[in-house]
């Protein structure tokens, strides 16, 4: 496997037990299965169309679409015919559309569906753009499955060898442009090597079998999701693509899967919807629910708690936590959660119930993961990002700063040399940005973003992203965003969880109205301030936060507030609350 290309994965899939559901999409609430033999033909009649139409090797095609088995069909086949993918957020500014269709010179554009079709015809105008296709049948426009009919009626399987028998390891295999939090998209060019030597890092992350089905719901054009489903791919697994965001509950209990890859923010609102429900039970029930949770909230690893707390603990499994495995499908072996920092309180609970949930770090430009908790206990420790992979090699710079080195390590940014240089040295090292130590002398933990630190005026270094993870552990607190650059003291932005404050306003008689006017209420911000000071109690005396301010509404991707794996954007954050700014530092002046 050392010297596979990526399409070498498909293909490899014949080493395995055929299956009717090597992977499976669901379209109007049905699943719609795809065999193995049949995914292996679409991608290559696919691959004879796209010759056809004169692609060649370099050549960038455009892709936006949920996840669905579509999407593999062209990754496979621009990957085997020397094209590179270039896929893209379905949630994509016109703006940042326009750029990359520009800057990457795309000859071709695959879509799902109508309302894309005509956001990427708006962006091309005057463009590089020959042609774009649809997953979805659109009049007047060819579809993936008349390509696929195309490729049937022109078989070229000696051209399509000699194409693939070129195709080197370390040949540039996608451009992955990532937002950010500031300035226009980069393109991460990314080869073959690159995603091949995650996938053999990551091989023994758990006990794969090709039994197993792993549900897909994180976007497969970012990164994280499109390694674990090579990964995937490499074990034989059955891969089931859930409808939308909205029907991973229903599609848990049909599929029953072994593993699926999350974010924090998703767990998080899991483990609120356990907790809402668990206070809405009377008697008996209610008390055994709080009494299985904080057993799972005291969770330590190795049994360190001792035998009356395992023995109890064991009879929560039984009679509460048996629940969610169940409502997990059960079946769930493992969750992976990377993308940004998961909340050791969270990790404990789900551990507790059977429930492992392997947190990773990575970037887009290390193909993605440079470490990972791994489903072996001796490989996991709550609150890190665990073990770096063994073919990646890490070191913590003066400054804290974390720096990877190793296969998995981007080709460089797309026509951008001079800002390569600024993130790769010339050792090789790259510069992740990120601030970590190594606990135990083996388990990596992030402990900030380089570029969210700041100053107070008073010179002392705050790091938001640890005090907004302690603040979002209280149910009172949906988002929280530290500031105070320069000022005197740092201070909050606070979105509330309207959903628990509108039950704890029921429970004390308040009148809830509006997000805007609850937000108002005296009763409701002593209420909040008393989840601050207990956060506070966590802080140092110079990091401890003076002031807060609630806001009525959360903060999301559609509004350009936070990236598409959920990371803020501060700055936009911080220009479209002025006022709340001004309240808590009324001398100052927000650029």
């Amino acid at each position: 496997m050392e010297n596979f290309r990526l399409f070498d994965l498909l293909h490899n899939l014949k080493t395995f037990p055929l299956k009717e559901d090597a992977l499976a999409g669901k379209e109007n609430g049905v699943w719609i299965k795809h065999s193995t033999q049949n995914y292996i033909d679409a991608v290559n009649h696919l691959s004879y169309a796209l010759i056809n139409l004169g692609i060649k090797a370099g050549d960038k095609i455009g892709l936006i679409s949920n996840n669905r088995p579509e999407w593999n069909f062209v990754d496979y086949a621009c990957l085997q015919t020397g094209a590179i993918n270039t896929p893209l957020y379905p949630t994509i500014s016109d703006h940042d559309l326009s750029l990359i269709i520009a800057e990457a010179e795309i000859k071709f554009f695959f879509v799902a569906n109508e309302d894309q079709y005509n956001k990427v015809k708006n962006c091309s105008i005057n463009s590089t753009i020959k042609e774009i296709f649809s997953f979805n049948t659109i009049k007047g426009v060819r579809s993936i499955n008349d390509l696929i009919t195309l490729g049937k009626a022109n078989l070229n399987e000696k051209k399509l060898e000699e194409i693939k028998a070129a195709i080197k390891p370390t040949d540039l295999a996608t451009l992955i442009y990532t937002s950010g939090t500031t300035g226009n998209p980069k393109g991460v060019m990314l080869s073959h090597r690159n995603f091949m030597s995650n996938v053999i890092g990551a091989r023994d992350l758990c006990p794969f079998t090709p039994q197993w089905r792993a549900l897909s719901f994180l976007p497969l054009n970012h990164v994280y999701e499109r390694m674990l489903s090579y990964l995937y791919t490499s074990h034989g697994l059955s891969v089931y693509y859930a409808e939308s965001l909205d029907t991973i509950g229903s599609d848990l209990k049909e599929v029953k899967p072994h593993i699926f890859v999350t974010v924090p923010r998703l767990l998080e609102k899991v483990y609120e919807k356990i907790v809402n429900a668990g206070a809405q039970l009377k008697g008996i029930k209610k008390m055994l629910f709080f009494w299985a949770l904080n057993l799972g909230l005291r969770y330590q690893q190795h049994k360190a708690n001792g035998w009356w707390y395992e023995f109890q603990l064991k009879l929560a499994n039984k009679i509460i936590f048996s629940k969610w495995r169940a409502a997990l499908g059960g079946n769930i072996m493992a969750i992976v959660s990377g993308g940004s920092a998961l909340q050791p309180r969270l990790a404990k609970v789900f551990h507790s119930a059977r429930i492992k949930i392997l947190e990773g770090y990575g970037l887009t430009e290390t193909a993605p993961v440079i470490a990972v908790n791994s489903f072996d206990e001796s490989g996991i420790k709550i609150g890190t990002v665990g073990p770096v992979l063994k073919n990646v090699k890490v070191k913590i710079a003066e400054d804290g700063e974390i720096y990877a080195k190793g296969e998995n390590v981007m080709m460089g940014y797309y026509k951008q040399p001079e800002l390569t240089k600024e993130v790769i040295d010339e050792e090789g090292w790259f510069h992740t940005g990120d601030i970590g130590i190594i606990e135990d002398g083996k388990f990596l933990k992030i402990t900030d973003r380089k570029k969210e630190i700041f100053k107070t005026s008073g010179g002392k270094y705050i790091t938001p992203q640890r005090m907004e993870n302690k603040l979002k552990e209280s149910r009172f607190i949906e988002q929280a965003m530290v500031i105070g650059e320069n000022e005197k003291f740092p201070s909050v932005l606070i979105v509330p969880a309207f959903i628990v404050l509108k039950q704890w306003c029921q429970k004390h008689n308040v009148p809830f109205t509006t997000n805007e006017e609850i937000i108002k209420n005296p009763l409701v911000i002593e209420r909040i301030n008393r989840e601050v000071s207990e956060a506070n109690k966590e802080f140092a005396q110079y990091e401890r936060l003076k002031k807060f301010e609630l806001l009525a509404r959360e903060w999301t991707i559609d509004q350009g507030e936070m990236t598409p794996k959920l990371s803020l954007k501060r700055k936009i954050i911080l220009n479209q609350n002025k006022s709340a700014y001004q309240k808590i530092y009324p001398d100052s002046v927000l650029g």
